[in-house]
């Protein structure tokens, strides 16, 4: 540990994974700064109030505002600590190229306020070989500081990667109790990286080089893509050939080394529908089956749309339901959301028949302006609309009991109503009330 004395911490960045972080840190003992470019968080937070939905997030960032441990700006001030936790997107090229662009800006500003001490970590999950590239743009930046792995005097500052590994919904929990993986540029480096984890972190911290813990956050989500890629391609597999998908994987699953994912409308988040590409872009030739996995998740979405729209097609005099929007159940996260892609498709082709249950959205996302389909609660479409299609499993959903969708024509792609009697030679997932 640093002593008995408590480092002020900077955390860049104050989305879903940087507010908890911030907040985390808080309830330590430390100190925390929390820089956002957007105003309208700072103000939020400063207020003791959050912008994002998470369980508990509420009290705990209030309670820390209060106590003084943590305040949010605009502006970057000088701290001992350094956590960037700010976005990694794709470049607009067509080609799912990582965009490090926020990852550098933010290495910028740390940079301006950054002294001799410092530990510099950066969170945000990134290709291979990101944290030396920040590590030589602030050692540019900073020629009066030395920089680990630059030299072979004992450097000014530490420099370190440490991804999280969290569950939306479960974030502050898994947060504290979730193993670390930590790569340092140096073993140095590691080993202060550890010393700060081991403040807030219940669950064992393994300090390893950037470029592994780099890499091993990429794999766990390809692994987690590959995986479900095969339980989507069986369920496209299942409706050619008028099989029930959720019966055949129970059944499989019996089997003492099977362990088959639920399969869905498609694969949403910022981490598993992204992360693949990044090891594809950096070895494009050598990621056949990660590439392949990733094609297969994006064209269940296109499945998904194809066969809801000839169901809604077929029952012309019915209003639909499409049940969720967010790209897993029960937050309110709607990123990369194969849910909200097909729902959109939908009302783009079908206009105001389509109707949207979202509890955890207050109002429709943009691409829905103009269509005429609207949101509507979850009582009024189980009254109002004769076709339902789920597509994120909310708990919400789940426990419609049976006698509610007595009459309806259903397209569970979640297989969330497994009482729903189905109708011989249906398509995938289609449950009819007979």
């Amino acid at each position: 540990m640093m002593g008995d004395v408590k480092p002020d911490v900077c955390v860049v960045g104050l989305g879903y994974i940087g507010l908890p972080t911030a907040a985390i840190i808080a309830r330590a003992g430390c100190k925390v700064l929390g820089l956002d470019v957007s105003q309208d968080v700072v103000d939020t937070i400063n207020r003791g109030e959050i912008h994002i939905e998470e369980v508990d997030l509420d009290g705990l960032v209030h309670g820390v505002v209060q106590r003084g441990l943590l305040r949010a700006s605009t502006q970057i001030e000088p701290a001992d600590v350094f956590v960037i936790a700010v976005p990694t997107p794709f470049e607009k090229d067509g080609h799912h190229t990582p965009d490090i662009s926020y990852v550098l800006a933010a290495a910028t500003q740390v940079a301006a306020v950054l002294k001799a001490g410092d530990t510099v970590i950066l969170e945000s999950t990134s290709p291979v070989g990101t944290t030396e590239q920040m590590r030589d743009l602030m050692a540019g930046l900073r020629p009066d500081l030395k920089f680990p792995g630059t030299m072979r005097e004992t450097p000014d500052v530490a420099i370190a990667y440490c991804p999280e590994r969290v569950l939306p919904g479960r974030i502050l929990e898994e947060l504290t109790n979730n193993d670390r993986s930590i790569g340092g540029i140096t073993p140095r480096c590691a080993r202060k990286a550890l010393a700060f984890y081991k403040r807030f972190v219940r669950g064992t911290c393994v300090t390893t080089d950037a470029r592994s813990a780099e890499m091993t956050k990429l794999v766990e989500n390809a692994y987690r893509d590959v995986n479900i890629a095969f339980a989507n391609e069986l369920s496209i597999v299942a409706d050619r050939m008028g099989l029930d998908v959720w019966e055949v994987i129970r059944l499989a699953n019996r089997h003492p080394r099977v362990n088959i994912l639920q399969p869905g409308p498609g694969v949403g988040g910022h981490c598993i529908a992204v992360d693949p590409w990044f090891i594809v872009a950096g070895a494009p030739d050598e990621t056949p089956l990660i590439r392949t996995a990733r094609n297969v998740n994006d064209g269940k979405m296109h499945h998904v749309v194809k066969k809801a729209a000839e169901l809604v097609a077929a029952h012309p005099h019915e209003k639909v339901a499409c049940l969720g929007l967010a790209f897993k159940a029960n937050i309110d996260d709607f990123r990369e959301s194969p849910a909200r892609y097909v729902a959109a498709s939908l009302a783009r082709q079908f206009g105001s028949r389509i109707h949207v249950v979202e509890p955890y959205a207050a109002q429709l996302p943009r691409e829905f302006e103009g269509t005429g389909a609207v949101r509507i609660d979850l009582d009024s479409a189980l009254e109002d609309c004769g076709v339902l299609i789920v597509l994120v499993d909310h708990d919400v959903f789940k426990v419609v009991p049976l006698a509610e969708r007595q009459g309806k024509v259903v397209y569970d792609t979640r297989g969330i109503w497994s009482d729903q009697p189905a109708m011989p030679n249906v398509i995938e997932g289609l449950r009819l009330a007979g």
